[in-house]
């Protein structure tokens, strides 16, 4: 019987009070009794908008009438087809602007909680499945894969499964990329990330930690190995700064750093040789998930005070709406139409020929207005003239993107980017403008989401299967 209630079932969480003061898992997931009370909203459309939304053709009315039935491995079976991270798309997935999105019971209600019960079909999974999976029949074809985050996961999911022998070149000591770099353990617990790698690992796939492609490798020593194709998905982990004075003074961090040093290097641990600033008022510039991200990190490594600036208002926010929603219930303040021109900071007394010694003591901002829309729809922040002031903050963290590193680029010839660094590539295949080299990702597109990289590791992989088996 379908369940008419034009409501989702509410995720439960942590309270805020208690969750603001550490490191585990925000969201708690859905029960079993949850997940068959919100299967039963979906009313299996047969033309399936939901998923012609996902930019990896997840079955999801199949999945969730199998859900429907109780039979939760079923489902697992059916997403794993599409998607070889399941249990973490369905924690950071923005799939209310994707499959949720096109929902029909959307309409006149709120979409089916989908990114929730694929969460729990996959968590069920994990607790209740430990036979391995069956290695597939090799086929005699090798692909490198370059960087292990999730454009290369799922480029060496769907090749590993047609039976390739994958190879996955590291740069960091851990694999899995922005998803345990990036994204902190309150939204994605790294267990949940290793658990996929070692899925993944399962099924034949070789992965090779610190190993520097452009550095200690190049792609042209790859393919000497014996490797046939090469998927570059190495990311985009150069940050952007904002050009304002004051970037060089202490207790300046790039989101990309801040969040490296708690999540990869587990800074906030007393023992940890990774220390960082336990700053107690910290202004965060960006509106984005990452700057949550980085927001909501400072709060629980002590901050007293933490304020999100953003040049814009609310509305242009593009953040998901979840994590504002958890940010705001935590204590950050969110000071909207405000924009950084100055960080204001003073130099230490008892090293004082150290030009790079200053601290910071404040963020000079100027309030702003909107005015037309620019090249991106949205409406042009304008500066109210002689509306500056100084927020009282210790240290500022920058979160306004990041750009595709160029080592891989400067390291390779005949490898084309656009003039943002990104990789120009076929949309259709993923190939570069160098032949068996194929790139998808952030460090073709700059930051976007886990899931889009995945759909572009997805499409590389098709591509170079054809290739190879001509």
């Amino acid at each position: 019987m379908v369940n008419m209630s034009q409501t989702r079932n509410p995720m439960p969480t942590q309270q805020p009070q208690v969750r603001a003061k550490n490191f585990d898992e925000v969201a708690l997931g859905y029960t079993e009794e949850m997940a068959l009370d919100e299967a039963a909203r979906c009313l299996n459309c047969k033309n399936m908008p939901c998923v012609s939304a996902c930019p990896v053709n997840i079955h999801i009315p199949e999945f969730i009438e199998r859900v429907k039935a109780g039979d939760f491995e079923a489902a697992y079976q059916i997403i794993s087809k599409s998607s070889s991270l399941p249990a973490v798309c369905g924690r950071v997935c923005p799939q209310e602007t994707q499959c949720e999105s096109r929902c029909v019971r959307g309409i006149k209600g709120e979409s089916v909680g989908i990114g929730r019960l694929e969460r729990f079909v996959a968590d069920w999974h994990s607790a209740n499945c430990t036979e391995a999976p069956k290695l597939p029949k090799q086929n005699n074809h090798k692909v490198a894969i370059i960087g292990s985050g999730p454009s290369g996961l799922a480029c060496a999911g769907d090749l590993a499964k047609l039976g390739y022998k994958v190879t996955i070149f590291e740069a960091l000591h851990l694999a899995g990329g922005v998803l345990v770099y990036g994204i902190p353990e309150f939204r994605l617990p790294k267990k949940i990330v290793q658990r996929e790698i070692d899925a993944l690992k399962a099924l034949g796939v070789d992965i090779r930690t610190n190993v520097v492609v452009g550095k200690t490798i190049t792609i042209d020593e790859i393919f000497e190995m014996g490797y046939e194709a090469v998927f570059v998905g190495s990311g985009a982990g150069l940050p952007r700064f904002m050009g304002i004075p004051g970037e060089s003074l202490k207790g300046v961090y790039s989101a990309n750093e801040f969040l490296t040093r708690s999540n990869l290097m587990k800074a906030y641990r007393e023992a940890s040789s990774t220390p960082i600033m336990k700053a107690k008022r910290v202004a965060v510039v960006g509106g984005g998930n990452v700057a949550m991200d980085a927001a909501r990190t400072a709060l629980r490594l002590g901050a007293e005070k933490v304020y999100i600036v953003y040049r814009r208002s609310l509305e242009e926010l593009p953040a998901r709406r979840e994590e504002v929603e958890h940010a705001m219930e935590e204590g950050v303040e969110f000071k909207l139409l405000n924009n950084p021109v100055k960080i204001i900071g003073y130099n230490n007394p008892d090293n004082k020929r150290d030009p790079m010694n200053g601290f910071v003591t404040g963020l000079e901002c100027i309030r702003m207005e909107l005015g037309e829309p620019d090249a991106s729809g949205r409406r042009k922040p304008v500066e109210i003239e002689g509306s500056e002031f100084v927020l009282d903050v210790d240290c500022v963290i920058v979160a306004i993107g990041t750009s595709p590193n160029p080592l891989i680029k400067s390291a390779t010839k005949g490898l084309e980017v656009n003039k943002r660094g990104g990789i120009i590539v076929e949309e259709e295949t993923g190939l570069t403008s160098r032949d068996m080299v194929y790139a998808g990702g952030d460090a073709v597109t700059g930051a976007a989401t886990v899931i889009l990289a995945m759909g572009a590791g997805k499409t590389a992989a098709r591509a170079i299967d054809e290739a190879l088996s001509k």
